[in-house]
C-alpha cells in the first residue's frame, strides 16, 4: 500500500506489557511496555505506516475497557484516518488471545460508529469504511503447509508480499523481545521464504469481490471511493 503511494494507521490497543522479554532477555519485566512500544515504532517505520496510534489498555485486560471510552477513541482515529479497509482479528482472536478478541469487537462497534454522525459531533465529520477484513480462522503458516491456499474456505484475500518481503523481514526481527516465537514459527523453518511471500485475509463485509480469492484488498470498491 505504501509503495503504492497510499497511507497506512496502526491502532494498538494494549502495549504487550505482561509478554515475552526474549532470550536472552531484553529487558526487565517493569520496561516491557515501554520496550515494546518502541519495537512497534520501529517496525512501523520500517514498514512505512503513517500514523500509530497505541491506546495503552492493559495486557491482557482490553476485555475490561470501558466501552464508551474506547469506542471513542476508535471513532476518532478512523475518521481521523479515513481509510478505505480495515484489517483486524476475527471473531475468536486468530489464536483466542482475550485482547484480539476484545479488539475485533471494539473494531466493528467503532467502525459502525464512525459513519453515523449522531456519534461523538465533536470528532469530526462522520466517515464510512468500504471494507473490513478479518485474519483467518486458521493460524496462516499452519495453512500454507498443508496445501493450497486458493482453495481453502476463508482465504478471500491473498496479497502478494514477495516484492518487499526483505522490508517485512525488517519489521518483524525488529520485535526482539518476541524473536523467540518469530523463529519458531518462520525464521528456523526452510520454507521461510514462502511463508513471508503472502498474506491472507477474509472479507468480513463490503463491496462483493469478484473472485475468491481476490489479489487485491481494494477489490470492488469504486476509484472514487479508494
Amino acid at each position: 500500500m505504501v509503495a503504492r503511494g497510499g497511507r497506512v494507521a496502526l491502532c494498538t490497543a494494549t502495549a504487550g506489557e505482561r509478554g515475552k522479554i526474549g532470550h536472552p532477555p531484553v529487558c526487565g519485566v517493569d520496561q516491557l511496555g515501554r520496550v515494546r512500544q518502541a519495537e512497534l515504532l520501529e517496525a512501523s517505520r520500517i514498514l512505512g505506516v503513517s500514523t500509530l496510534r497505541v491506546l495503552g489498555y492493559p495486557d491482557r485486560g482490553l476485555q475490561y475497557a470501558p466501552t464508551e471510552t474506547i469506542r471513542r477513541q476508535l471513532v476518532e482515529t478512523i475518521r481521523s484516518a479515513a481509510p478505505q479497509v480495515v484489517i483486524t482479528f476475527d471473531p475468536n482472536g486468530s489464536n483466542l488471545h482475550p485482547d484480539h478478541i476484545a479488539i475485533s469487537r471494539f473494531t466493528s462497534d467503532a467502525i459502525a460508529a464512525a459513519a453515523d454522525p449522531r456519534w461523538f459531533p465533536e470528532l469530526g465529520a462522520p466517515h464510512l469504511v468500504r471494507r473490513l477484513l478479518w485474519t483467518l480462522p486458521v493460524r496462516p503458516w499452519e495453512l500454507l503447509r498443508r496445501g493450497d491456499p486458493l482453495v481453502e474456505a476463508g482465504v478471500d484475500v491473498v496479497v502478494d508480499t514477495a516484492p518487499v518481503i526483505e522490508r517485512k523481514t525488517a519489521a518483524l526481527r525488529a520485535h526482539r523481545t518476541q524473536q523467540d516465537t518469530m523463529d519458531r514459527i518462520f525464521f528456523s523453518k526452510p520454507d521461510v521464504q514462502r511463508l513471508l511471500s503472502v498474506e491472507l485475509f477474509r472479507h468480513a463485509w463490503g463491496p462483493p469481490l469478484l473472485g475468491r480469492p481476490a489479489r487485491d484488498i481494494f477489490e470492488g470498491i469504486l476509484p472514487d471511493e479508494a
